[in-house]
This record gives C-alpha cells, structure tokens and sequence, in this order.
C-alpha cells in the first residue's frame, strides 16, 4: 500500500477521485450516523441505565451540540496545522470515544462521552468541506458536493435500519461498538486515500484572536452571511422535517410504521437524485440561480404545506409538498456551500466551521418548535418549514446582492 503525497499534486486528484468522493462523503455522513443508528436503543439504554426518558434524550443532545460546535474548532484548526493531521486525531478519538460510550455505566458519564464524541466526528464534517475547497473552486466546488451526497446522501436512510439490525442481535452498547469500528474503518481510510490538501505555505500561525478576527471577517462579508443562511435555514427545515414527519404522518394521517418508513426513504432518495441532477444543470447555469431557484420552490411549497395542513385536504398533498421541502435541498446545500466558501479559500476551515455551526444551530432551534403544539396538529411543522424556507430566499435575495457569477475555472490547486 503507498501512502498519499505530503501535499495534493496538480493532476493527482482525478486519479485519487473515486476514492476522495467516498472518504469525503463518509467523513461528512458522521452526524446521521451517531444520532440515527442509536435512536432505535433509546427505550431500552434508559431502561438499562436506569434513567429517565428525558435524560436518554439528553444524550442526542450532548451528541447533536458536540457535532455543532466541534466545527468551529477543528475548522480553524485545519487552517493552522493542515487537513490530515486533524482529521486523523478527530476520527482516531471518535473511534475510542464510541468504544467508551459502550462501556458506559450510568447516563451522565454516557451525556459527556456524547458530547466528547461529536466533538470529535465534527473535525470530519467540518474539513471534508474544507478539502473540496481546496482543490477545487467555483462549477466544480458545486458539482463535486453534489457527489458527495451519493455518499452522505444515503447515510439517513441506511443508519436506522443498519442500528435497527444490530439492536436485534445486541443491545444498545453493540450499536456504539458498531459505530467504534467504522471510526476505525473511516481512520484507516483517511491514512490511505486522504491527501494534504492544504501547503505549509497557505497554513494560519494565529492563535485564538486570530481566529476571532477571522470569524467577524466572514460574518461582514453579506455573500457569505447569505449563502451560511441559505444553507442553515435549509437544513433547518429538513430538521423540522425530520423531528415532525413521524407524529404529523402516523399520528395524524394514519400512516402505518411501514408506510412511514416508505416515504422517508422516497424523500431521502428525492434529495439524492436532486443533487446529482444538480451536477448535469451546472453545466448549463450558475450555482447562484440554481440555488435560488431550489429556494423558491422550498418556499412555495412550504407555503403550500401550510395552506394544505390548514385546510384539510389529507395526506398525499402533505406527503408530495414535503417531498420537494426534502428534494429542493439536493439542489440548495451542493451551490450555496460553494458560494459560500468561493472568496475564503486562505480561510476554507474556518469559513466551513462556521458554515456548519449555523446550519447545526438552526437545525437544533427548529426541531423542538414543530412540537410546541403537542401531536395533535401538523400546524407547528408546517409553519416552521414555511417560515425557513420564506427565509433562505430572503437571506439569499437580500443579503446577497446582485448576481455574483462564479468563475468558469473549474480547478483551483493553489
């Protein structure tokens, strides 16, 4: 086995790209992995330990707010020392943390390894984003995100049916053993096929102020304040989505747990195969308007779900607004995380840690409003989607400005 260059060489990534795509794509998939897999266990580890539901649930918590903020921390960290070298220190202590969280022996030792954890699996979240932009720019940022979804894309399908497999045979620790040893899969992985992506020369020798002043840089700058928006505000109508879409459907609508499962598959794959025809469109349109126009149709069919919800008009008008809630987002995340990251390629960590804490942020605001009704009213979610979704293109009409056309170039190495 040859071990990758010190440093991308120009040429090396078509050959290195089918590989690049799976890393990446897995690196990124860290999030639905740690929370999906295990939410099938959450009766059974709070039987076990001995805890209340509202303490199980607090371990999702500490896992989604380590995933968070985790971001803001190994993104600038990257800028300083390299991509590799916090990668692999993010996936090798993701791989020990998951092992300790199965031998965990009460509920609040359980909360801070799951937040240690997320901590953890954010670095790898947060620098595949950054490594894209560094070894590419403008159409081809876009189209390369756009692959990554076939990986990350397939995550939320896969992870619940793969925790439910393994919760069949074991309980609730195997699903935290299983997930210690695809850390150390992804860690070998990541010596194997992941490049440094960033020279020496390009590395940041600041410290914590230096980072601060980097944070404020790119809060001023309203193109990426848009388009960080676009994103956030997007993801946070998929949370709505998913915090929502088990009560509104089953316990409103009458959908079985099968027919459920069905149809959260189909938008699952809805998103996918928007994001790779979001690839084919590229080559005919700016990122800009493709994303723009992903957004206005989130927002019209927000509206349309709360118009359907008010009135009445029962579940398949629901299910298909929400199928283009869910597939506009295949078209929305690839362009606006290109756009945003277009003008920071000196600060691509930092820039993608900040990216990802807002869409984190909004995601975890939006999840506990579409309950604030109880279970007997679809209203909440669909209000909060419409309302998300009325605000990306908002964020990205307004703060945005006029059109910013992306250069045709489709590789950046330097």
């Amino acid at each position: 086995m040859t071990s990758p260059p010190d440093t991308v060489a120009p040429g090396a990534i078509p050959r290195q790209r089918a590989r690049l795509v799976f890393i990446l794509g897995a690196l990124t998939a860290f999030g639905p992995l740690s929370i999906d897999m295990y939410l099938p266990g959450l009766p059974a580890l709070a039987s076990s330990l001995d805890a209340s539901a509202w303490a199980a649930q607090l371990t999702l918590t500490a896992c989604l707010a380590g995933l968070a903020f985790g971001q803001i921390v190994a993104g600038p960290l990257s800028d300083r020392f390299g991509r590799r070298r916090p990668v692999l220190t993010g996936v090798g202590a993701y791989a020990a943390l998951s092992a300790l969280c199965a031998v965990a022996p009460s509920v609040l030792p359980l909360v801070g390894l799951r937040l240690l954890q997320g901590l953890a699996g954010a670095a790898g979240i947060v620098i595949a984003r950054a490594v894209v932009r560094d070894v590419y720019s403008g159409h081809a940022a876009a189209r390369f995100f756009s692959l990554l979804m076939l990986v990350n894309g397939a995550a939320p399908i896969l992870a619940p049916v793969l925790g439910g497999q393994v919760l069949s045979v074991t309980s609730w620790r195997g699903v935290f053993v299983v997930l210690a040893g695809i850390g150390l899969l992804l860690l070998a992985g990541s010596v194997w096929a992941l490049p440094e992506t960033l020279p020496a020369g390009r590395r940041h020798r600041g410290g914590v102020t230096d980072t601060l002043r980097t944070f404020a840089r790119l809060l001023a700058d309203r193109a990426f304040l848009a388009h960080a928006l676009a994103c956030g505000l997007g993801f946070g109508a998929m949370f709505a989505y998913i915090a929502g879409s088990p009560f509104v459907l089953q316990d409103i609508y009458g959908a079985s747990a099968q027919l459920f499962s069905v149809m959260f598959a189909v938008n699952a794959l809805g998103l996918v195969a928007a994001s790779q025809l979001n690839r084919a469109l590229l080559g005919r349109f700016e990122p800009r308007a493709i994303a723009l126009a992903a957004q206005a149709a989130q927002a019209l069919a927000g509206a349309g779900l709360l118009a359907a919800v008010a009135v009445g008009t029962g579940v398949w008008p629901v299910v298909g607004l929400l199928f283009v809630v869910v597939a506009s987002l295949g078209f929305v995340m690839p362009n606006a995380t290109a756009l945003a990251l277009a003008d920071h390629a000196d600060v691509a960590g930092s820039a993608s840690g900040l990216l990802g804490v807002m869409q984190f942020v909004v995601g975890a605001a939006a999840a506990p409003l579409v309950g604030v009704a109880g279970t007997d009213s679809a209203l909440p979610m669909a209000a909060v989607i419409a309302a998300l979704g009325a605000g990306g293109v908002l964020a990205a009409t307004v703060l945005a400005g006029g059109p910013r056309p992306v250069a045709r170039p489709a590789r950046a190495l330097s």
